[in-house]
């Protein structure tokens, strides 16, 4: 055997043996418009996992992958988009080909890193590969990463999928996440007063995961929200679509008016306004850009905020899936591997950014570029106004069990953004995504269960879990809406149809993983003001206790606080039984 190859087969043992370690030690479809009237859509919450501190196991440094390809393994293609969640991915490739002492090639993958940033291109390539894998099984997969959130809209390519004998199917298994550098930047006043956004429009990519972050925000604020983005409420917040994320930043510093048909109350006015874009949903680098090119927005919401909505999910078809279970697990392991790298050693971000900066291909956003804004920072922009910009997580192996739900009888954060998000767009989009797939038809756990079961009973380097002091009050709120959860006439039992709304409420506030929850019980005025002052905290405390019970892993200590008010803040007259059926409420406040 030549020196090389005695050098090529070292790297590989101490990849293997590192990844015994680390366990042991630490572990389109093209949309038409909607011609429907402007939407109040139900408070839109969030899945509650990470975000917060970690506790630290050594974790030991492993050699570096190379940067000669290897050339060998199972050929995989992987489209992704710029995005910063895939920084362990990066590591875990060594290159855009999968290269000499990468976790990939230890697994036998040969993996071919794209960029893609068009969705509808990533669905129109699923299907070509699902039909070349038909004519040819042995034609390299395709795997495509999009936002977790947006894949009910993405599954509406199952249709071209079944007409090619197949479907799509979910890798059990998440690199990473956005937290903080997918958001929703406007002016500063919205902040404070989110009415002012009423008769605004915002530019972004319309039925992805952009737009849910402020779909959600203004549900959460109790705004409507107008469908057609090829007219203008004055009554609602509007959207101006754009082919891509940049374009979309763009759209906001050009500054382009567009014609709009006024309508009020779904019914057009016959009058045509010009509109231009007021604000913007983006992620890196669109909000680098707008901060540097122009400025004048803040982030009013972003998913540091709604911190579990946007985890990176990796699609394939079903075809190539089940007929490669076993790389399906070496891609998983070498995930989970670099994830652990990325997050615990500077040397390994810092070379998987490198990599990023060469898989992405833009001559102006070296490595360092890449990990200034996967760690996330705060810069003046052009007027001098500091935003926030960036901000991405990787995932290790435990991060993936607390993300479906597989730690301890934990809650399948995911499974609860995709019901929330998919119900939104569906309400939002009636024409367009009248239904989408359910998920229990794409998402097998089972590699996921049998790589657990490998390592159950041995220490593996743990997820990050986000605390909360119980003294610790909301400071800067996000949000404020009403619920109309049902008591029993004078009394803090729920009715049996509150069922629906609790369970809603569930889904909601597991997205906002990060965000402490301010429950606010509220009475009409029958009744004693000491008796009504007990009974709205004990209705309260209800809804608090019912979280807590139904996931003790989303809503743990000191997220849920309570609050009390009697019939002291009545949103209605007390002289009607409407009116105080509106004043008999719980309120949910969101923020840090």
């Amino acid at each position: 055997m030549t020196t090389r190859g005695k050098i090529v087969i070292g790297l590989l043992l101490v990849l293997a043996a590192y990844f015994g370690i680390n366990k042991l030690v630490s572990s389109g479809a093209v949309f038409q418009k909607a011609e429907t009237q402007s939407v109040l859509l139900n408070s839109i919450e969030l899945p509650t996992q990470s975000g917060g501190s970690r506790t630290n196991l050594a974790v030991p440094l492993a050699p570096l992958p190379g940067a000669t390809p290897a050339e060998k393994g199972t050929p995989v293609t992987w489209e992704v988009m710029a995005w910063n969640s895939q920084m362990g991915a990066m590591l875990a490739n060594g290159g855009p080909r999968s290269t000499e002492g990468s976790a990939m090639a230890a697994n036998g993958i040969d993996m071919q890193i794209v960029r893609q940033d068009d969705v509808a291109k990533m669905q129109a390539d699923l299907v070509k590969n699902a039909l070349d894998l038909q004519n040819n099984p042995n034609t390299p997969g395709l795997i495509v990463s999009i936002m977790g959130d947006g894949l009910p809209a993405f599954s509406a390519v199952q249709q071209q999928l079944e007409k090619a004998g197949t479907g799509l199917q979910i890798l059990p298994y998440s690199p990473g996440k956005s937290f903080g550098e997918d958001k929703l930047m406007g002016p500063k006043e919205w902040l404070d007063n989110p009415k002012a956004a009423q008769g605004k429009t915002i530019a972004c990519y319309l039925r992805d995961g952009d737009q849910n972050i402020a779909l959600k925000w203004c549900a959460d604020n109790g705004l409507k929200v107008n469908p057609d983005e090829t007219t203008y409420d004055p009554e609602a917040v509007n959207f101006m679509a754009a082919s891509d994320f940049l374009v979309a930043a763009e759209k906001y510093i050009l500054g382009k008016p567009e014609q709009r048909l006024k309508v009020v109350k779904g019914r057009s006015t016959g009058v045509s306004v010009d509109v231009v874009a007021d604000a913007v949903a983006t992620w890196t680098p669109g909000d680098v850009n707008i901060a540097k090119q122009k400025g004048g927005l803040v982030n009013i919401v972003s998913t540091k905020d709604y911190s579990n909505q946007m985890p990176n999910i990796m699609v394939t078809t079903k075809r190539w899936y089940q007929a490669h279970e076993k790389e399906v697990q070496g891609i998983i392991t070498a995930l989970a591997v670099a994830g652990d790298q990325v997050k615990s050693h500077p040397e390994a971000l810092q070379r998987a950014a490198d990599i990023s900066s060469e898989v992405y291909g833009d001559k102006d956003k070296p490595g360092a570029y890449w990990l200034r804004y996967y760690k996330g920072v705060s810069e003046a922009d052009r007027t001098g106004e500091v935003v926030e910009l960036g901000g991405s997580k990787a995932f290790n192996f435990a991060d993936n069990l607390t993300l479906f739900g597989l730690d301890n009888g934990g809650t399948n954060i995911y499974a609860s953004v995709y019901k929330t998000f998919g119900d939104v767009q569906s309400k939002l989009y009636p024409k367009e995504l009248p239904s989408y797939v359910p998920l229990d038809q794409m998402l097998d756990l089972s590699i996921l269960k049998k790589l657990q079961q490998q390592y159950k009973g041995k220490t593996i380097a743990p997820a990050e879990q986000q605390q909360f002091a119980a003294d610790d009050e909301i400071r800067q709120r996000v949000s404020r809406r009403a619920w109309n959860i049902e008591f029993e006439t004078g009394r803090s039992a729920f009715t049996p149809a509150a069922e629906q709304d609790l369970n809603r409420l569930f889904d909601d506030l597991v997205v906002a993983g990060r965000l402490k929850v301010a429950v606010h019980g509220h009475t009409d005025n029958v009744g004693a003001p000491a008796s009504n002052q007990q009974l709205s905290e004990q209705r309260a405390l209800a809804v608090k206790s019912w979280l807590e019970q139904k996931s003790r892993s989303s809503f743990p200590d000191g997220r849920v606080q309570v609050y009390a008010h009697g019939a002291l803040e009545p949103v209605a007259a007390n002289t009607t039984e409407d009116g105080r059926a509106k004043n008999r409420r719980v309120e949910i406040v969101l923020g840090n």
